[in-house]
């Protein structure tokens, strides 16, 4: 089977490392096509490479010896997909054949419509645009290098966007001693993620660690001055009550939009991504799969003549790993079938389910916080009859930079943030993902984070990296066997090599196995 991947970000290049054993056996190619020319690396850490805490080498997803008879194809654009002939063309006009392909294509970052923002060409990979210098979305190693110049010397940073990875990069900037400034449209950060309360605490936070944010902001443009060289570079965001924000350099943090210029191009339906079945199958051609960023599930038999098809990709790494690997397991399971007339693939491989709700845990050691679910319920709004009110249990000690609220039903967790509250908040992680009943004592959990307590009910069967699937005891048993570093542990188990937001609760583990054993 000729398999094509489009896309060596880490879903594709997930993708194709669960493909090898078919590739080794023989029975399978693979040719991954990447637009970028450096070697395979995580976006999803780019914030933290831009900053100095993730080395470029951790950072590394893969390079073209990690994965043996694959056909590894960086600096290469798919220019189209050809359905008849069945083969992908490439900006230098070659083709790739394929029998089923994959499209791993990501997504690209919104960029807003400012007064005086400009597009100057496209950028190394020929898929964006570079800005007006001074303006990046850091996305690419390019745009990490932009921010690392305004970093090592200290200047200042405006970022627009008050979303999780904004408020991430503004933590991970005044660590490291730059000046950031996080300008957003709404009355709290992370809107989405927080309610009131848990959004106060954060935000009281990040102004002690030096971040200001600068809410209500409708930004209308920018300010350029022209540098000894004639060069336009940002100087200042102006918003629509004349607001000036000024800065060495303006981030972009608006969200983002799936890839789907190849496949509308090719005729495929899309909506929010690429609409995919259960079977990550494209709905108009069988032979295409999407995964990842640009993958929109929906099930053509309840959506095909919707014009607004509901829901979309949603963002997180984890998610597109395991439909990496669950496609990998669904292709190697249809050539065993080839091999064997009576295997049932169908009975033995169900289709894709999404069962593991999204946990987001804000990356940084300013502060600990973790959320999930709804949590925008207010526990003293008044009911309309008929209806049953969430469960809500809440505690907040402001002044301490704690805060947690917890919303059920019949007892089960639907939804919860904790700040400051670590061990909280691993505990109600725990409980979310599982469908868990809370305890109908809930301040059993808080005291989680007494200074006394030191196991949770979880114990060692306990996920601590999100992403990955790994438990607490995966990685303990990791340290034992000698994995002595974050990478190290990461190289065994894959655990912090995602979003990074465990990688934290790693280092503890591994600097309490250090000082037992010193």
């Amino acid at each position: 089977m000729r398999i094509v991947v489009v896309g060596a970000g880490p879903v594709g290049i997930r993708f194709a490392e669960e493909l090898l054993p078919l590739v080794s056996a023989g029975r399978a190619t693979v040719t991954v096509v990447g637009a970028e020319t450096a070697d395979p690396y995580n976006r999803v850490l780019i914030g933290e490479y831009a900053v100095g805490e993730v080395a470029a080498s951790e950072l590394t997803l893969t390079t073209a010896a990690g994965l043996p008879g694959i056909d590894l194809r960086l600096g290469a654009r798919a220019e189209r997909i050809d359905r008849d002939a069945q083969r992908v063309v490439l900006g230098d006009g070659s083709a790739v054949s394929y029998d089923r392909l994959v499209l791993a294509t990501g997504a690209r970052p919104i960029i807003p419509t400012l007064d005086g923002l400009h597009t100057v060409g496209p950028d190394d990979s020929g898929l964006d645009a570079r800005l007006t210098t001074g303006v990046c979305v850091l996305r690419d190693l390019s745009d990490a290098a932009q921010v690392r110049e305004v970093v090592e010397r200290g200047g200042r940073v405006v970022v627009l966007g008050a979303g999780v990875l904004g408020i991430e990069l503004a933590m991970l900037l005044a660590d490291a001693g730059a000046t950031p400034a996080v300008a957003h449209f709404g009355p709290i950060p992370m809107p989405r993620q927080l309610d009131r309360g848990s959004a106060s605490v954060l935000s009281s936070a990040l102004a002690s660690a030096g971040v200001a944010l600068v809410p209500h902001t409708r930004a209308e443009g920018v300010i350029v001055r022209e540098d000894e060289n004639g060069e336009r570079r940002f100087r200042a965001l102006v918003s629509s009550d004349a607001k000036h924000i000024e800065g060495d350099l303006l981030v972009l943090s608006c969200g983002v939009r799936a890839r789907t210029e190849l496949a509308e191009d090719a005729g495929l339906r899309v909506g929010n991504g690429v609409l995919v079945d259960s079977d990550l199958r494209s709905w108009t051609d069988q032979r295409i799969h999407a995964i990842g960023d640009c993958a929109h599930i929906a099930d053509p038999e309840l959506h095909l003549h919707e014009k607004r098809v509901p829901g979309g990709p949603n963002g997180l790494v984890g998610p597109g790993w395991r439909q990496a690997s669950w496609l990998a397991a669904r292709i190697t399971a249809e050539l065993d079938a080839a091999l064997d007339a009576g295997l049932d693939t169908a009975e033995d491989h169900a289709p894709f389910r999404e069962d593991q709700p999204g946990v987001v845990v804000l990356k940084g050691e300013l502060v600990d916080l973790v959320s999930a679910g709804d949590v925008s319920a207010d526990p003293f709004a008044p009911v309309p009859a008929g209806e049953d009110a969430p469960g809500i249990a809440v505690w907040a000690d402001p002044e301490h930079g704690t805060y947690v609220k917890m919303a059920t039903r019949s007892g089960v967790l639907t939804g919860f943030v904790s700040v400051g509250m670590p061990r909280t908040a691993a505990e109600l992680s725990v409980l979310y993902l599982r469908g868990g009943e809370l305890p109908a004592d809930r301040s059993l959990l808080l005291r989680l984070d007494d200074a006394d307590e030191v196991e949770t009910a979880s114990g060692r069967d306990a996920t601590l990296c999100i992403c990955n699937d790994v438990t607490v005891g995966q990685v303990e048993d990791a340290i034992d066997d000698g994995c002595g570093t974050v990478a190290e542990v990461g190289g065994c188990t894959r655990a912090g090599t995602g979003c990074g937001g465990c990688r934290a609760r790693i280092a503890e583990l591994v600097h309490a196995h250090a000082a037992a054993t010193a």
